[in-house]
């Protein structure tokens, strides 16, 4: 009798205890510090906010998060003429696994602000994983090449510093007709993306090695086709505005990440 009511105390104890602490020590993921025998209850993950008067709608009710990914890759732009405005033209990333590294997902997560500042780390200390054109031909200037036709590298995991690897995940790109897509789970998901809504970054957002400024958030939703999410995210940018056209017309890309958020 005596160690059954122990046992139920031990068990409303876990249950009413604080949220785990974690503690970070410096290019390390988290530690978790809660009792031995209290299982670990993973943190919902939620959408970080830009912090501005308006913020980009929640998640419509009865979704559920698939995948936080983080995007990898380059922007892209046109400049028209000399001087001109360079107008967007899509966008091509390679997407790591990255929800397990989400603050309070496990003993490896990191923590919030070593979160936050993931995508602009990872930007900053590593070259984009796309095969780059050699050529300058219409290129508005020649130090920003583009990407080859064939730009993918290979579909190994990308080894982020002082934590565990994020698994290549799919691919972001924009088809022949122009429509944003996500390609993820070897085809289980494909999401034919159009934008609903987008907000700028906030102003703390990682400029990017080339310091041209995050580009906004945006919330997404599906065309006819996609298959297994409705919506993906685009929060905590870096980087990916284009360089300009003070030099000359002809096509600009950028690098660039974000994480992605899936909802299905």
């Amino acid at each position: 009798m005596l160690a059954k009511s122990f046992l139920t105390l031990a068990a409303a104890a876990c249950a009413v205890a604080s949220p785990i602490a974690v503690s970070v020590s410096a290019g390390a993921g988290a530690s978790a510090s809660a009792g031995p025998s209290c299982p670990h209850v993973p943190a919902t993950p939620t959408l970080p906010k830009a912090g501005g008067a308006s913020e980009l709608p929640n998640p419509p009710e009865g979704t559920k998060l698939l995948h936080i990914a983080l995007g990898f890759g380059i922007q892209n732009y046109t400049c028209p003429t000399q001087g001109a405005n360079a107008t967007a033209t899509g966008a091509l990333a390679m997407l790591y696994d990255a929800t397990h590294l989400y603050p309070g997902q496990s003993q490896r997560s990191l923590s919030e602000e070593q979160w936050a500042a993931l995508p602009g780390e990872v930007l900053n200390s590593r070259p984009v994983p796309l095969q780059f054109s050699t050529s300058t031909d219409g290129r508005a200037d020649p130090k920003h090449p583009g990407a080859t036709n064939d730009p993918w590298t290979a579909e190994t995991p990308l080894i982020v510093e002082g934590a565990r690897s994020l698994p290549f995940i799919g691919h972001h790109f924009f088809n022949a007709a122009g429509v944003p897509t996500f390609v993820l789970d070897d085809g289980k998901i494909m999401l034919l993306a159009k934008k609903i809504d987008s907000h700028a970054a906030p102003a703390s957002a990682d400029p990017g090695p080339d310091k041209t400024g995050a580009v906004p958030w945006l919330y997404l939703g599906n065309n006819p086709g996609s298959i297994g999410a409705k919506y993906v995210y685009r929060v905590l940018t870096a980087g990916g505005n284009s360089h300009g056209c003070a030099v000359g017309a002809g096509g600009d890309s950028t690098s660039y990440t974000a994480t992605y958020w899936f909802y299905g």
